[in-house]
């Protein structure tokens, strides 16, 4: 009996020993480690279920329809079934991105850049660097990041106020190999104005309302599992 609790006494050692060892290397999550939401997805799966809705009641309405359901979503790989106009000079890009990815959806991709737009705007001119990231392809984030050192080293703080996205225009499409690049018109109206460490503004002035167009392209490899599309280049318009 004593050697049977002596060899218990010791499993149960052995086994506490390997569970510390397991939670100090995998870590603890923590809160503020949370994974930031992905616009892009989000806009899908609204597309996606309001597709669905929209066809149960289309499908309610017609008594007796038998008709089996389409072979999932966006079976025809074409521009014109996306609802991008044939003549755009991006529907060959799309049709391009569709057939490499069926569940490319152009209409739920603008409303995410929308939103991403928005978080992306925001996140710099409070300098969160935690939240502009995720969203930005590694030199993209290295030149936001350094223009927000530089904003720290002079003292300065930039308050920016979106007082209106106007529109946000899919104006190009194209695939690189395996990588889907989506090029995204957005035409705003905001306030800028850079303040000096005792707020007093040093450029621009929060009364004046400037029209800004920005032009900026999202990348996507179609054969990764990461869903997220990425900012990999800006330009003013």
């Amino acid at each position: 009996m004593n050697n049977d609790l002596i060899l218990t006494l010791i499993f149960a050692a052995v086994a506490a020993f390997v569970l510390y060892k397991l939670r100090s290397v995998l870590g603890r999550r923590e809160g503020h480690e949370q994974r930031p939401p992905d616009v892009f997805a989000e806009a899908e799966r609204k597309a996606a279920n309001d597709g669905v809705a929209k066809d149960g009641a289309a499908k309610d309405s017609v008594a007796g329809d038998t008709a089996l359901p389409a072979p999932g979503p966006h079976a025809d790989a074409g521009a014109e079934a996306a609802g991008v106009d044939p003549d755009s000079p991006a529907a060959e890009g799309v049709a391009a991105i569709r057939a490499a990815d069926r569940y490319f959806d152009p209409g739920a991709f603008v409303d995410g850049a929308r939103a991403a737009f928005d978080m992306i705007v925001e996140a710099f001119a409070k300098g969160d660097r935690d939240a502009l990231e995720p969203l930005l392809a590694p030199d993209v984030f290295a030149s936001f990041d350094a223009a927000i050192a530089e904003r720290e080293r002079a003292g300065e703080t930039l308050e920016t106020t979106i007082v209106a996205l106007n529109s946000a225009e899919l104006t190009g499409a194209e695939m690189q190999g395996r990588t889907a690049r989506v090029t995204v018109t957005f035409v705003s109206e905001q306030s800028n104005v850079v303040k000096d460490a005792d707020g007093n503004p040093v450029d621009g002035d929060p009364a004046t309302i400037e029209k800004i167009t920005d032009i900026w392209t999202f990348a996507r490899d179609t054969r990764s599992r990461d869903p997220n599309w990425h900012l990999v280049e800006t330009d003013g318009g």
